[in-house]
């Protein structure tokens, strides 16, 4: 039996203000290709489908269209869970009607034992869906003392691997973070301080591990533990990034095979660098120039209105770094207060008013009020 998993798509997401809903229809039906070319069984979708809890009508509409080509017209059925991103709630409406149509959205953390069984004559498949979750949502649903991240994937995983069967391969399908895997710099953190991190370890006894959350592929501790990664490049710290899908192939003896597919972007992301001239001679021949490209201008004299200029060459720089204009410590700073997150910087904000450091129940205060938002972003 063959199953393709993806993961990550953010339909709907948005890049320096450019939509690129255009970019994930294209390399969307590429997938379509693939399951068809692939004939395969199934296909996996591991979290954040959508880029945000409520997705514009238009990604929306997208999704529509292409899982009722997937279901109702190619006769392949779908399985997949709400990432970080998604609101578990809204897409699982219809649900239990959608399911009988081959659609099956596992987004119900009390029937995560309950799995999708696929049918085949080289070996039935049981596929079970742990969608994101968070401690305290594991523990106040099930009463269970878990107070960390890796307590509560632990715990998920052992109630599920108490009712898989030997008689057919099991399939497990989570959102999460393993703990030492690649991450860049477009995901949104599950939590602050690292403290999202989970052990591949539980997971092991399953045939394959079809994973979400980070963008890069790759596999995690054992090689059936793996991220597919997204399908596109949503940072420019994954321009050298192959993205793609994951073709697995099961039988009766478990895993026999996996293969990376690779998705060709209808505009690809790239760094560019060097001298402003430079840049323009050689903009008049790329033949990637509507590529969406962050440039670093190594100039150290002024230039005027140099995005003008670049645009006339490549219409999609979408960000201008002058690194040449700034000492080298300068630069690196800047780019470093960038990636700091919420924590970090009511930290650097709190030492520059009251001049002094947080207390540890002023920082535990913190880190539970900065939890607190996220959640309710979550559920709104």
């Amino acid at each position: 039996m063959k199953f393709i998993h993806t993961s990550d798509w953010h339909i709907g997401r948005q890049f320096h203000n450019v939509s690129l809903l255009e970019d994930q229809r294209h390399v969307l039906d590429q997938l379509l290709a693939y399951m068809t070319e692939e004939a395969v069984d199934a296909l996996v979708i591991a979290g954040d489908i959508y880029d945000r809890s409520i997705p514009p009508a238009a990604a929306v509409e997208l999704l529509d269209d292409l899982l009722t080509r997937i279901c109702m017209e190619m006769q392949i059925p779908v399985i997949l869970i709400p990432g970080n991103h998604d609101s578990a709630q809204r897409l699982r409406f219809g649900s239990r009607q959608l399911g009988q149509s081959g659609l099956h959205i596992l987004g119900d953390l009390n029937k995560v034992k309950e799995p999708v069984v696929i049918r085949h004559a080289d070996g039935d498949v049981a596929f079970y869906g742990m969608p994101y979750n968070d401690p305290e949502t594991v523990r106040n649903l099930f009463d269970e003392p878990v107070s960390t991240y890796d307590e509560a994937h632990s715990f998920l995983v052992q109630q599920i691997l108490s009712c898989t069967s030997s008689e057919m391969s099991n399939v497990l399908a989570s959102h999460c973070f393993i703990d030492g895997a690649e991450e860049s710099e477009s995901e949104r953190p599950l939590s602050i301080g690292g403290s999202d991190r989970v052990s591949y370890q539980p997971c092991v006894p399953f045939d394959y591990v079809a994973l979400g959350h980070l963008h890069s592929p790759q596999y995690k501790g054992k090689e059936h533990i793996r991220y597919s990664g997204s399908l596109l490049k949503y940072s420019f710290s994954e321009q050298h990034q192959n993205k793609g899908v994951t073709l697995v192939d099961l039988n009766r003896n478990g895993l026999q095979s996996v293969t990376h597919l690779p998705l060709s972007p209808l505009r690809n992301m790239r760094v560019l660098e060097g001298e402003l001239t430079t840049l323009l001679e050689q903009g008049k021949t790329d033949p990637h120039n509507e590529d969406y490209l962050l440039v670093r201008l190594t100039d150290r004299h002024a230039i005027l209105d140099p995005m003008s200029k670049l645009r006339a060459v490549y219409p999609n720089v979408l960000q201008l770094e002058k690194p040449g204009m700034l000492a080298t410590g300068e630069q690196q700073m800047s780019r470093d207060k960038l990636k700091r997150n919420e924590l970090d910087m009511f930290c650097d904000f709190f030492v520059q008013v009251s001049g002094q450091e947080l207390t540890a129940d002023q920082l535990a205060a913190i880190q539970q009020t900065i939890a607190e938002i996220h959640q309710q972003e979550q559920n709104s």
